[in-house]
């Protein structure tokens, strides 16, 4: 099956593991799942020994399912995490000109209901508060303001386009935050659903690469196959570089 296929086959047993016992990958993703797809060859050849302790043939090759389906999760999150990444720099790089726009526009409000002091009061008050919230929240006011009022404003000369550009910025700048801030479409929901993927194929490796290494514990050519090629040469790495610390 292709991998949203393995996805959505396991979704439901994946959603079901328990937040307490979701578990975050300990090693890179790409490593762990390029092992349990060598676990699951690996294994298959010794389908009919590991039967006797009670991992089925059925246990072996759902190790490329779970893997398929941790991978594509895997890549949900991936893209989750860079849509919200982009959305800060984009953000970034658009909120320098939203306050300069919206102090450009106070501006020119308080000019043209200088000598109305309802209006200029109800510009005071759009100027209350503080922070990018507030200030999304001055555009669509300044507009919504604007549109009630626009004969002292066209009395200036001002460009009531400039009310629609503060609208449309408004709703714009809202979503982006959303995204920037992972509030829309929360990309820690998707990395939820990739831990637990990863628990769940985890699961199933640990199960397996332990029976292995009790039906194998005295053959040496088999039992190398159920641990993990990752941290047996990380081990190795950190005890040369200790052995050449101490000489």
């Amino acid at each position: 099956m292709a991998n949203i296929d393995d996805y959505n086959d396991q979704l439901a047993a994946i959603q079901a593991i328990p937040d307490e016992e979701t578990s975050e990958p300990a090693i890179p993703v790409d490593v762990a799942l390029q092992e349990a797809e060598n676990l699951h060859h690996w294994s298959l050849d010794d389908a009919a020994a590991l039967q006797v302790v009670g991992i089925t043939t059925d246990m072996i090759n759902e190790l490329p399912v779970r893997a398929g389906a941790c991978r594509e999760a895997q890549s949900i999150w991936n893209k989750d995490y860079r849509s919200q990444q982009e959305a800060q720099k984009q953000w970034a790089e658009q909120v320098p000109e939203a306050y300069a726009l919206r102090d450009d526009l106070l501006a020119s409000l308080r000019f043209a209901y200088r000598k109305d002091e309802a209006l200029l009061g109800r510009v005071s008050a759009i100027t209350d508060g503080n922070g990018h919230a507030d200030m999304i929240q001055d555009l669509n006011d300044i507009a919504v303001l604007g549109r009630e009022n626009p004969d002292p404003l066209t009395a200036i000369g001002f460009d009531l386009d400039q009310l629609e550009l503060a609208a449309t910025r408004a709703d714009e700048l809202a979503d982006l935050l959303a995204e920037a801030n992972g509030d829309k479409d929360d990309p820690n929901a998707s990395k939820i659903i990739r831990d637990k993927a990863y628990t769940h194929m985890k699961a199933l490796v640990d199960e397996i690469r332990e029976a292995g290494k009790y039906v194998f514990r005295n053959n040496k050519n088999r039992l190398k196959g159920y641990s993990s090629d990752y941290w047996r040469k990380l081990h190795r790495k950190q005890s040369s570089t200790i052995d050449t610390a101490t000489e």
